[in-house]
């Protein structure tokens, strides 16, 4: 009997599932209002639907390959790169841990009390910073007990939370469409033409620092490469495939772009940039909140009845982020790892870092990763900066981190194309020139995006968050030519 096939609407969903995140609209929103748009749509134009069509004729060619997008650049760009970019990829994997271990409390706190409470919570005499520090290290090691000992059935509660998100994007819709009808069509943020083209936030003025914010949608657009071994199962492939990839870019841009000014309808941009309680960590529940009470005001409620629906909707909020994000920790603490280290040469790494236990799960390997990233959370967040300074860094230093690695991935495809030994079941890019067109455009937006986000907080004087956003590529990178460069001198050339 043959398998069934995946089907022009499914593979839109899936493809919509795997990127489209609820929090990139809040978060893009808090950064630059609604000249956050036109990036997000570029975003989409210039990365997501290229690099889609990339990915699906890699995964198309190798999708016996367990490495993943190792085993993509391995051919193309020799072992010892696609090792280093890979490992550099391991470390967006990384500073995520870092960032959710520490952003998870905020949905809990959100959900108890309504509110994010998590910058005056005190332990031993620690400040609020420190303290979820501290329960972030906890957070991490609890997690990695139970996923050395098989507790994948966990990983459901992310099932959970998607549902929610996914509610969670059709109150965004209905509430801000009923608050507007309720205050007469007028937005919370003024809608003029120059706030579409220039933020009101002085870090994002020049148009540097304007480009610089590419990387934010960029990362928002992260993650189809996941998706580059399903390509057999695709029904029509040649057709279907691109076809979905159009659609899904427009869907997604779109979704994207109508979230940024629909947060607009219930929230005034300046009122949260001069509000120093909001940082990046808990920018969703504080425009859920607004979202709630404005829809209160909107239908005539009384001011106590309108917070309490403002916490109601952050409350929401709240459980739905927690389930994500408590769900795909669990999955993430160990796939991308199991992954990576059985799809590279084994003689790179130690023994018993290879050695799966019988949970299947590489137990030596995921308790290192854990003290790492515990030793890091401790670094970070004892280095004395505040909440809202703590969160922009961890948000930049993953989307570096997240892209860096997109970087080697697609220089490799038009060397992939010359490959002669290769059986290519799937071709978008039929013409040479315009495969080194695209990868040039891809790659400029890329790597000009990535060195803006760098240099931006030395040029502020920002030594704490320049240092840290260049941290994770530089160390990882270091870390795999060593790990690499021992493997060699104690089995030969690779």
């Amino acid at each position: 009997m043959d398998k069934k096939r995946i089907g022009l609407g499914a593979l839109v969903m899936m493809m919509f599932t795997t990127i489209f995140g609820f929090a990139n609209g809040p978060v893009a929103f808090a950064r630059m209002g609604y000249a956050a748009i036109i990036w997000y749509i570029l975003g989409a134009l210039l990365f997501f639907l290229p690099t889609s069509m990339m990915y699906a004729e890699f995964g198309a060619s190798f999708k016996d390959a367990k490495g993943g997008i190792y085993s993509w650049m391995e051919r193309s760009l020799g072992k010892k790169i696609a090792f280093i970019a890979t490992f550099i990829g391991l470390a967006s994997w990384i500073i995520w841990m870092i960032s959710v271990s520490q952003k998870v409390w905020i949905p809990l706190s959100t959900l108890i009390f309504g509110k994010d409470m998590t910058t005056t919570w005190s332990l031993f005499g620690m400040n609020g910073g420190q303290t979820v520090g501290v329960l972030a290290v906890v957070f991490v090691i609890v997690v990695a007990f139970f996923v050395t000992r098989g507790v994948k059935s966990i990983s459901r509660i992310s099932a959970i939370g998607g549902m929610f998100v996914m509610a969670l994007n059709v109150i965004l819709v209905l509430a801000s469409i009923a608050v507007l009808i309720g205050h007469g069509g007028h937005f919370a943020e003024p809608l003029r033409w120059h706030s579409f083209l220039v933020s009101g936030n002085p870090d994002y003025k020049a148009i540097g620092q304007m480009i610089s914010f590419a990387l934010y949608a960029i990362f928002a657009y992260a993650g189809l490469e996941q998706m580059g071994g399903i390509m057999e199962d695709v029904d029509n492939a040649e057709k279907t495939y691109p076809k979905a990839a159009l659609i899904a870019t427009i869907i997604i841009g779109l979704g994207y772009a109508i979230s940024i000014l629909l947060w607009g309808a219930s929230s005034n941009w300046a009122q949260i940039a001069g509000d120093k309680s909001v940082n990046l960590g808990n920018i969703t529940y504080v425009l859920m909140n607004n979202l709630g009470t404005q829809l209160g005001d909107a239908f005539g409620m009384s001011h106590a009845g309108g917070v309490l629906l403002g916490s109601i909707f952050a409350r929401f909020a709240g459980i739905s982020m927690f389930f994500a994000y408590v769900g795909s920790f669990f999955v993430l603490t160990y796939a991308p790892l199991k992954s990576f280290i059985l799809g590279s040469p084994k003689e790179v790494w130690p023994k018993k870092f290879i050695a799966l236990n019988k949970h299947d799960v590489p137990a030596v390997a995921v308790w290192a990763q854990a003290i790492l990233v515990s030793i890091l959370i401790i670094l970070i967040s004892f280095g004395g900066k505040s909440a809202t300074q703590l969160y922009l860094v961890l948000t930049n230093m993953g989307n570096v981190s997240s892209t860096l690695p997109y970087v080697f991935l697609v220089a490799a495809f038009p060397l992939f194309k010359r490959l002669n030994d290769v059986e290519r079941p799937f071709v978008f890019y039929k013409s040479q020139t315009v495969t080194w067109i695209i990868t040039i455009l891809v790659e400029a937006l890329t790597i000009i995006s990535i060195i803006l986000t760098i240099i931006s907080p030395f040029q502020a004087g920002d030594l704490f968050g320049g240092i840290w956003t260049v941290a994770g590529p530089i160390f990882f990178g270091v870390l795999a030519w060593v790990l690499f460069t021992l493997g060699e001198n104690r089995h030969g050339k690779l």
